[in-house]
Parts: C-alpha cells; sequence; structure tokens
C-alpha cells in the first residue's frame, strides 16, 4: 500500500516569466533546466560565500516553475529571488492555495504535479496540489521515513550560513550540478569537493535515551565531535566529524548515546 501524507510545513513559491530558468540557473546548485513534468530537480541557494540558505524541489508546471520549499522560508525566499531579477522577465510569488505531499512505499495517487523524488528511489514521489488529496498517514510517519533514510530536512538539519552542502550529502543525493556553469555560492563547493576539504558530514543515528535538542554539543571522551540536528522515536541526524564515525569510544548527546550509521548512498573516504 502507498503512503501518503500532507507536508503542512511545506509552502510553493511560483516563479514564472520567460526568464524564469536563467533567473534560477544563476542561483541555485543544480541544473533547473532539467526539470520537466515528471521529473523534479532537488537545489538549494547559497549565500555568496557557500554557506547554505535553503533548498526546494523544482517542479516544471507549463510555463511556470513551482518550487516545493519549507514553509517558514517562503518569507525569505520570495524577495531574496526578487532581489535578483534586474530587468529579466520573472515574477516570484508565493502559492497559498497549494498543497504540498509525499508518497511513499508504491505508486503515488493521480496528480498533474508529481515527480519520483529526486534524492533517492526508496524516498519516493513529491506532488503538488492545489486541491486536497486523500490521505492515509501522517507527516510524522514521512518524517521517520526520511530519517530512516538518512536524508536531510532543511533548517532542521542545516544551519542558514553556515552549512557546506557537501557535508548533507548535496552531492550523492543529487542536489548539485558539476556542469551547469556558474551559480552564487559555487566556487565553495567545488573547492570542497575537488580539494577533499569534507571533514564531517550528516549521518543517522541511533538514539539511546532522550532525544537531544538540535545544537546540543556531542561529545566522544569529552571531546566535543559533532552537533544533534532533528531526530524523531529513537532515530536522527546529526553533524559528526569523519574521524569518529567508526570509533568504538561511546558518543554521548545530553543523557543520550548515540550509534552512528552510514547510509548506503553516502560516500565516506
Amino acid at each position: 500500500m502507498t503512503n501518503v501524507a500532507e507536508l503542512p510545513g511545506r509552502g510553493v513559491v511560483v516563479v514564472g516569466g520567460e526568464d524564469r530558468v536563467s533567473l534560477l540557473q544563476g542561483l541555485v546548485s543544480n541544473d533547473v533546466a532539467e526539470a520537466a513534468p515528471g521529473r523534479a530537480v532537488w537545489a538549494a541557494f547559497l549565500t555568496p560565500q557557500g554557506k547554505w540558505l535553503a533548498d526546494f524541489f523544482v517542479h516544471a508546471d507549463g510555463d511556470r516553475l513551482l518550487l516545493d520549499a519549507e514553509r517558514a522560508q517562503v518569507p525569505m525566499l520570495v524577495p531574496r529571488l526578487q532581489r535578483y531579477r534586474l530587468r529579466a522577465k520573472v515574477t516570484v510569488t508565493p502559492a497559498e492555495d497549494y498543497r504540498v505531499y509525499a508518497a511513499w512505499g508504491g505508486p503515488p495517487p493521480p496528480c498533474p504535479i508529481a515527480a519520483p523524488d529526486p534524492r533517492l528511489p526508496a524516498a519516493g514521489w513529491r506532488l503538488i496540489s492545489a486541491t486536497p488529496i486523500e490521505t492515509n498517514t501522517t507527516e510524522t510517519a514521512y518524517d521517520s521515513h526520511r530519517l530512516s533514510l538518512g536524508l536531510p530536512d532543511g533548517s532542521r538539519d542545516m544551519e542558514a550560513e553556515k552549512s557546506i552542502l557537501l557535508e548533507a550529502g548535496f552531492d550523492e543525493l543529487r542536489g548539485v550540478s558539476w556542469s551547469k556553469g556558474c551559480y552564487m555560492g559555487q566556487e565553495l563547493t567545488a573547492r570542497t569537493k575537488y580539494r577533499g576539504l569534507v571533514k564531517r558530514r550528516l549521518v543517522p543515528v541511533a538514539i539511546d535515551g532522550p532525544s537531544p535538542d538540535p545544537g546540543t554539543p556531542i561529545l566522544k571522551g569529552g571531546i566535543d565531535v559533532g552537533t544533534m540536528r532533528s531526530s524523531r522515536d529513537g532515530a536522527g541526524l546529526a553533524v559528526l566529524r569523519l574521524d569518529v564515525l567508526k570509533a568504538d569510544a561511546p558518543l554521548i548527546c545530553g543523557e543520550a548515546r548515540l550509534t552512528p550509521t552510514v547510509p548506503t548512498w553516502m560516500h565516506v573516504s
């Protein structure tokens, strides 16, 4: 049976106009031209210094691009994207009449704006609809599903103006194009990859004890080795130094012990 959940924590931004693709191409980490009916693109919006600000799924819908974004970030995204329009023929507006859904474990329900989650096949489908879609589970269940796969969830797992894309798996999860040309923040992203500068990764952790608050330091032998991010029901994500991922000593976070697991999709040297 397919699981279908509405994601009220997600919102939609509509980017229209004949220059919509070229505007986003110069601003986000992935190749927006690859977005097509039935094919979404996952991309990040960075600071000029290459640090994460937001990420979203880009859907093509006729002469518009629909950005499936974190709802709390929509008021930030709209004016920031508008700032770069200059003389481009582009409109950027929030779309309060659309709802975002996720489906996994089987084929999605009928929906005119639907695409496989571009990060991992097991993640399922992303859907945007102006009319309600029948659901059979909750956003909480979807959160547990994405944690089991080690998928980041925006500001819950990354820190604005601090996090680096490759630490959060954007390379392996198809969130970066290495061939499309320049975009804002590209220099740091490319340097991080080609010089092997990734020293920490966002990885799944099993939690033995009460779930630590996001931002709680993680200690190994009393030494700070990482930071807790999102969690639920004994599972979570944490930013950890690479040298502790295979360590035998327990990782302590608040009143809990953490056991990290590197997912099969992640490449850790």
